[in-house]
């Protein structure tokens, strides 16, 4: 989630950049470029809301040739559309909301319901992750949310087991875009994770919101590895492109997750501001 991007709408923006990494001809299209060779140590994809100047099959066309292998954050209608071009729903919805989450027990009948149906469906379209939430405290201690989401969450983590899909937690800032969100800071995170106790719970690392919360990234991320299944970026401030106009040296943050032997995703999650032409950067910056 973020401040700028709101996932619960579309974002309305002009029309794409026709330039794409590794393009060189004049005159080449999109659809033209050759795939671009990456390195490969870091998988990337992007998140869907902020392409929403393209139409969704349009986007795989456009952005598969750089080198993106997934697209975040997309409903159980879309995914097929990625999987036609050869592609993985890198993240998918389907667990819960932002405001309304595991930490509340009014939440849990319905949340397990949800659970129960997406997770069976995820595995046969073969999503390797479903995103879930903490919800806003409404008063409730950081202890007792906890104590909340472990109950709820225990009741449905055979079916993430059974069905080999991770459920991710995002870790979201509670200081600038999603005030009283609980789940906000990496220490709560693991700690809810080393409680459910299984490889099918964990947590989606938010480089953006992380950073606005409590900095360290680099040697938190590596530190708390084996509790993070899937990255989110963004620049600071604004959620914007991750280049050098933004605090934090993105070629560095991925070098360390690198080292980790890190094998899931980094989804691009900033408002591109030359659209493709950012996420070219983004993907060379990225390219470690």
């Amino acid at each position: 989630m973020s401040g700028t991007l709101n996932r619960r709408s579309a974002l309305t923006l002009m029309a794409s950049s026709a330039v794409v990494l590794g393009t060189e001809r004049a005159g080449a299209t999109p659809q033209e470029a050759a795939p671009v060779a990456l390195k490969g140590r870091i998988k990337q994809s992007i998140c869907r809301g902020c392409y929403g100047f393209l139409d969704l099959d349009t986007l795989c066309q456009k952005v598969k040739p750089m080198g993106i292998v997934g697209i975040d954050l997309l409903g159980e209608n879309e995914w097929e559309t990625v999987k036609r071009h050869g592609m993985v729903v890198s993240m998918g919805y389907g667990i819960g909301s932002l405001p309304d989450g595991w930490n509340t027990l009014a939440n849990h009948e319905n949340l397990v319901k949800q659970s129960e149906d997406i997770l069976p469906k995820a595995a046969k379209a073969g999503l390797p992750n479903i995103i879930t939430f903490s919800g806003n405290r409404r008063g409730l201690s950081d202890p007792q949310g906890m104590d909340n989401c472990e109950k709820g969450i225990k009741r449905i983590i055979k079916v993430a087991e059974d069905a080999g899909v991770t459920i991710c937690m995002e870790l979201l800032n509670s200081k600038r875009d999603h005030p009283d969100y609980q789940c906000d800071h990496t220490k709560w995170g693991v700690e809810l994770c080393k409680r459910i106790n299984s490889p099918r719970f964990k947590l989606l690392y938010d480089i953006y919101h992380m950073q606005i919360m409590e900095g360290d990234v680099c040697a938190t991320v590596t530190e708390n590895i084996e509790y993070i299944a899937h990255f989110h970026t963004g620049g600071v401030p604004g959620r914007r492109d991750i280049d050098e106009t933004q605090e934090l040296n993105y070629t560095r943050v991925c070098q360390a997750i690198a080292s980790t032997k890190y094998k899931g995703y980094l989804a691009h999650e900033f408002g591109p501001k030359n659209k493709l032409d950012s996420l070219a950067k983004a993907i060379r910056i990225c390219d470690v």
